[in-house]
């Protein structure tokens, strides 16, 4: 795979399961419905594993354009690369949301509360306070990253010998999602990426949702512009360290 597709195809995977848990918790008649927080950070977190793992060995699994950002505000990502991966990550997102939809089109169709079926694609806070909202996105996006920059290859012996862990490599950033959510997640529902964000919301405002209300475009650019701010934050603390 090219770096773009792995991006499209390493992030469609973090959408698809990513949303899909969310779909399986909030939405009417599903075989998990109302399983809480736990289940819904933890399918997050698997979700991450998942698309790492499949886009890491093409593209360094950047899935999240504030984790692109910041890898380049910090130095370690070429600034003309930028555009495409955001552009790749978009894509996987929209495509992510679209086949959840299908997937879970009759408990779309049985769930009456519209704000319940916006919010298997986007995110929305429990108590709307902008400047809170929006540094919440900004601490969870900086924690994100600035300790992905952080993140070391295994070695032994000297001169280093860097191991390879394969596949297993990729538990460090699902268990930093995981903790993310669990801990600092409940204000905003933790976007911390906008290509998750604002991908699926407008895949929301495309699809023929039945009953599906407003997308909450006033809303819209918080997780977008939080996650950015955190991102570039993270690396300029990270130089200066």
């Amino acid at each position: 795979m090219s770096p773009f597709i792995a991006e499209i195809v390493g992030t469609f995977l973090l959408l698809l399961l990513g949303l899909g848990v969310v779909a399986n918790v909030i939405l009417e008649k599903t075989k998990s419905n109302d399983r809480g927080w736990m289940v819904i950070t933890t399918g997050w977190g698997l979700a991450v594993f998942v698309g790492v793992v499949v886009a890491t060995p093409y593209s360094g699994a950047h899935l999240n354009p504030a984790v692109t950002v910041g890898l380049a505000a910090a130095g370690r990502f070429a600034w003309e690369l930028v555009p495409q991966y955001i552009l790749a990550q978009f894509i996987g997102a929209m495509l992510g949301a679209l086949v959840i939809w299908i997937i879970y089109r009759d408990h779309f169709d049985e769930t009456e509360d519209k704000e319940i079926k916006r919010a298997v694609f986007c995110t929305a806070p429990a108590i709307r306070n902008i400047r809170s909202n929006l540094f919440s996105e900004v601490v969870g996006t900086f924690v994100l990253v600035f300790t992905v920059l952080y993140f070391t290859n295994a070695g032994m012996g000297e001169p280093e010998t860097i191991i390879g862990l394969g596949s297993i490599g990729a538990l460090p950033v699902a268990f930093l999602v995981w903790s993310i959510g669990l801990s600092l997640g409940g204000t905003t529902g933790y976007a911390i990426n906008p290509a998750r964000d604002l991908g699926p919301r407008i895949m929301h405002a495309l699809l023929p949702i039945k009953a599906k209300g407003q997308n909450d475009w006033g809303y819209s650019w918080i997780p977008v512009i939080g996650p950015v701010l955190g991102g570039v934050l993270a690396a300029l603390l990270s130089l200066a360290l």
